[in-house]
């Protein structure tokens, strides 16, 4: 009964942060942009992903929990503190998760502040160079109660409910896309790519693991360099969140 009142509780914490913004953001970008995001970050996702990446002069941001940072997973090895260091070294973005991976939808005011706190000291103590300025719900799971504190913390948070933001948006909530081969494919890329276009909008996609073989929740690097050159041939540029949000503020 509990687990049931507990999923139940998340739904509707979920599906409150889904449709109620806090503070309504006009998108002010004078160009369409697409954002690559990683989510737990995966070894192959800061090498292999953030080097194609690289290739067409692009940069990611790599979401993380602290507690994940060398853990091992059974579908891909994590990063270690000195990919992350590479990682910013390259232009790269670090962003945050709750330190446990925790749903921010299960967690009080306090446990939410204490998360963020413990995932800031651990990530500053890799290298104090790191910004640590946007957000990603683990597990996409949003929590319409924890909007305010969010705001508070971070200049954006992302969540997985599908969607090109454009015009008047939710920076507590922004809206993306699985850059995942079990959820995409390279025709519903391009269908993407025309609606940023056309709306002037801001694509974010996410994932995991970049690998030969992917798992459930990752992508091929023939996958992302297929969205990296759809975006080239429109000329959307593809930029960090941080850097997105600074076009978008323009």
């Amino acid at each position: 009964m509990k687990a049931m009142w507990s999923a139940a509780k998340a739904k509707i914490s979920h599906r409150l942060a889904t449709h109620l913004r806090i503070e309504p953001f006009r998108l002010r970008n004078e160009s369409p942009m697409v954002s690559f995001t990683f989510d737990d970050i995966p070894k192959n996702a800061a090498t292999t992903g953030a080097g194609i990446l690289e290739d067409y002069d692009a940069r990611g941001t790599f979401y993380v929990s602290g507690s994940l940072v060398g853990l091992a997973s059974p579908n891909w090895e994590a990063v270690d503190a000195p990919d992350l260091i590479a990682l910013h070294r390259k232009g790269h973005e670090i962003g945050c998760h709750t330190f446990s991976h925790k749903r921010t939808c299960d967690l009080d005011a306090a446990t939410l502040a204490m998360e963020i706190e413990d995932n800031r000291r651990y990530l500053l103590s890799i290298d104090p160079c790191f910004k640590i300025e946007n957000f990603a719900y683990p597990f996409g799971y949003g929590s319409f109660g924890r909007k305010h504190q969010l705001k508070a913390a971070f200049r954006s948070c992302r969540s997985i409910v599908p969607g090109v933001n454009n015009g008047t948006v939710d920076l507590q909530f922004l809206r993306a896309i699985p850059l995942i081969d079990q959820c995409i494919d390279r025709d519903e890329i391009e269908r993407a790519m025309d609606e940023t276009q056309n709306t002037n909008g801001w694509l974010i996609f996410y994932g995991h693991d970049v690998a030969e073989q992917p798992s459930p929740y990752g992508c091929s690097p023939a996958l992302l360099s297929h969205a990296l050159q759809a975006a080239s041939r429109r000329q959307i540029r593809s930029l960090s969140m941080a850097e997105a949000l600074l076009c978008a503020r323009a």
